[in-house]
């Protein structure tokens, strides 16, 4: 396992940058160096100009600005001073676009570096949620319940047990708690370990996590933990809003067609759509468009409640003129419902957006108030994927929202028929790819607009050299699920493929393929005097799990508790061995979106996704343990050391060093695998 300590600055530095965000300043700071010899401010120019967050300036504009500062731009600069510079551009930026920021989705959450605001309120808000959900897990509750007005929370949460079992509570059985390190004191590398599983959990849920490195967690920065916290907390209560969970939501809509549009909208928007369905029928004629400004006055509310849980109502509510005892009227109404009182009065007539959207959700929740028709519920209930097509469509949608593109992906069937979505995850995967002069960003009116967006997709996706016979971008603008699918697998497996050539200094830049991945699977259970061997990722014997708990058990021998492995003899014990396999992956550093039925049916693509990414973790640490050695031309009192999972840098890219490490000369043996056949041959069968 990689050491974790963070990068050592000032005090002040330090608050105002996440651990990942100074790693990757520093990796660049350092390149300059080694480059030149020394950084001055001439130097600093041409380098911000490359930075994503100031895209806006010009190279000339910032090298005015960073004029202002200091007169004398040819004087050396040293780490601090650079951060320094950095800030202040980052605050002309911020005043130059007026703060404004969109999302489109209310998970995703921006992490500033400025501005680390905590709501008291919101804190509360949490800390009793999880004083509720937690207050009776065996491990936590000799440490429950928290004051919401002390730092418990954030003490609590260094440990990483509290994020990881929060997971759980929002989506049941995400994380195998056998693999959680839950001692009652334990040491640095249990600790990184268990924050390192909690993060890649959040994406495999769908948490924007970014910006977020472990150490951040380890010391408990508030704004960063509440942030994360928010996002679990939200995807717990909006589970629900679905047709797949909840097929009385077809209520809200009357005509058939409108079915599909409901079940592209995000799960807040659904909420939104709930809410107006109701206060249409109570005769509200505002209709509630955000959980912020159109509920302060608190009158939508009572219109809700009322129709909603008429025999609590109180006829004051809505005569009342005072808004602060308005609301507080309508918080009695809904704890007369049962409903959990996360926030005040004040949090109403303020218009706290999360504070707003829990509640909303708690009432849904508790009443929501749809139809018992049988005969509707079974149509939505056929109007949802087959098993097969919904697994793969989550594995894609969580790996895309994990690149930390623009665009938050709610449904890939949906969001991808304009194109645009795909256009941003190819620039991700190969950046300079896409030609942005001929995309239209949504929203697109024009229907021969997403079309030329498809048609850059496709036109792309050969030059990348997919398997895309007979296909045209109007497919994507239909919404073809198994075209979609088939072209999204090769795009994931392509970025795959591109990380771990990135990776072999010794490849001299030749293909990985396949074959590579599954040799060396082979060559490393081998080299720890095991004689496990399979034949390709449909192999059989990957089912029961012991071939791929031994190959992580041979990249890391302490990450695997050999006392926890069943023989997988059963489905039961199948299951057993693939959830530990999944969490103790992810408690190693690698981001996988698998499930457990994907390792139990020997679904080969996730099969090799999930090898490809242990593969990628095994190498990288080399790279990282050889990078860790004090470099000729630099030295310095600060220490740069990453995470064990390997850090987005600050464009939210990956860092790829000049390379060593453990690397072998493989054989490239097409016949070993054949899920490169497997894309041609899903291709071809749909279009055939």
């Amino acid at each position: 396992m990689s050491s974790f300590a963070g990068v050592v600055v000032d005090q002040w530095l330090h608050s105002q940058f996440t651990q990942v965000e100074l790693r990757s300043l520093k990796s660049k700071f350092v390149s300059v160096k080694n480059q030149n010899g020394k950084v001055t401010g001439e130097d600093l120019p041409p380098l911000m100009a490359k930075l994503k967050a100031f895209r806006e300036f010009t190279e000339e504009e910032i090298r005015g600005i960073l004029g202002e500062l200091n007169s004398d731009l040819s004087e050396e600069i040293d780490f601090e001073a650079f951060l320094r510079a950095y800030l202040n551009l980052q605050s002309r930026t911020t005043t130059k676009s007026d703060g404004s920021k969109n999302s489109s989705s209310f998970l995703k959450a921006t992490t500033t570096t400025l501005l680390h605001t905590i709501s008291q309120s919101e804190k509360a808000l949490y800390v009793a949620h999880i004083n509720s959900y937690l207050g009776d897990d065996p491990f936590l509750s000799q440490y429950l319940p928290l004051d919401p007005a002390t730092n418990d929370l954030f003490d609590l949460a260094k440990d990483g047990v509290l994020l990881c079992k929060l997971i759980n509570v929002a989506v049941p059985g995400t994380i195998d708690e056998r693999a959680i390190n839950t001692k009652r004191v334990i040491n640095l590398w249990e600790r990184n370990e268990n924050h390192t599983l909690c993060l890649n959990s959040a994406k495999a849920i769908g948490c924007t996590v970014v910006n977020i490195g472990t150490q951040d967690l380890v010391e408990g920065r508030p704004h960063l933990l509440l942030g994360l916290i928010s996002q679990i907390i939200k995807i717990q209560l909006l589970a629900d809003l679905n047709l797949k969970k909840t097929p009385q939501l077809v209520d809200l809509v009357d005509e058939s067609s409108d079915v599909e549009e409901l079940m592209s909208l995000p799960p807040d928007k659904v909420l939104l759509k709930w809410m107006n369905f109701h206060l249409q029928k109570a005769g509200y004629k505002k209709p509630v468009t955000n959980f912020s400004s159109d509920l302060k006055s608190g009158e939508a509310y009572a219109y809700l409640l009322n129709v909603l849980a008429p025999e609590h109502c109180n006829p004051s509510t809505l005569d009342t003129k005072d808004p602060q005892e308005r609301a507080k009227l309508i918080l009695d109404h809904a704890e007369r419902m049962e409903c959990k009182r996360y926030l005040s009065p004040n949090d109403i007539v303020e218009g706290s957006p999360n504070l707003n959207l829990a509640f909303v959700a708690q009432i849904f929740h508790q009443r929501s108030g749809l139809s018992t028709d049988s005969k509707k519920i079974s149509y939505a209930e056929m109007m949802t994927e087959d098993i097969q097509t919904s697994r793969e469509e989550r594995c894609f949608r969580l790996w895309i929202n994990s690149l930390g593109i623009a665009t938050y992906v709610n449904n890939v069937f949906e969001d991808v028929r304009n194109g645009w979505v795909l256009l941003e995850v190819l620039d991700k995967v190969s950046p300079g790819s896409v030609i942005w002069k001929q995309a239209s960003k949504p929203p697109i009116k024009m229907p021969f607009k997403k079309v030329e967006n498809c048609n850059q997709v496709i036109r792309i996706g050969k030059q990348m050299k997919f398997s895309l016979v007979n296909l045209g971008g109007n497919d994507f603008v239909q919404g073809n699920k198994k075209l979609i699918l088939a072209f999204l697998w090769q795009l994931m497996r392509f970025h795959m493929l591109q990380l771990l050539k990135n990776l072999r200094y010794h490849s001299q830049g030749k293909e990985v393929k396949d074959a590579d991945i599954l040799n060396w699977a082979n060559n490393k259970v081998k080299s720890t005097g095991r004689s496990s061997h399979i034949d390709s990722f449909k192999d059989k014997s990957l089912s029961n799990g012991i071939f791929l708990l031994q190959l992580l058990s041979a990249v890391e021998a302490r990450v695997v508790n050999w006392n926890l492995v069943t023989k997988g003899e059963s489905d039961d014990e199948k299951r057993l061995n693939a959830t530990y396999i999944i969490s103790v992956a992810r408690k190693l550093g690698c981001s996988i979106f698998l499930l457990p039925e994907d390792i139990m049916e020997v679904n080969q693509k996730m099969l090799l996704s999930l090898t490809a990414s242990i593969m990628y973790w095994s190498l990288q640490k080399a790279v990282e343990e050889a990078e860790s050695a004090p470099s000729p031309a630099y030295t310095s009192s600060s220490s740069t050391i990453t995470d064990a999972s390997p850090a987005p840098s600050i464009n939210g890219e990956d860092e790829i060093s000049s390379l060593c490490g453990e690397v072998s000369n493989f054989s490239i043996d097409d016949a070993a695998s054949d899920t490169s056949s497997l894309v041609e041959n899903d291709t071809a069968s749909v279009v055939d």
